[in-house]
């Protein structure tokens, strides 16, 4: 048992490795942008797109005025 988790661990890295070996590649590649991101998109454990950061607020909230 010990044994089949180090090796599902094993092939998990060597996976993850040779996804961002190809995603590497195939980021340079001579394709057309629709063809190389249909490529990168379908690789298992492919990057996921960065997420955008939060817009900072204008204006600090204004305090509300103390009731009496």
């Amino acid at each position: 048992m010990i044994l089949v988790a180090i090796v599902a661990e094993i092939l998990e890295e060597y996976t993850a490795l040779v996804a961002r070996v190809l995603e590497h590649l195939l980021r340079d590649a001579p394709f057309p942008r629709r063809m190389r991101f249909l490529m990168l998109r379908s690789l298992p454990f492919a990057s996921p797109p960065l997420p955008l950061p939060l817009p900072l607020p204008l204006h600090p909230p204004i305090p509300a005025a103390p009731t009496r």
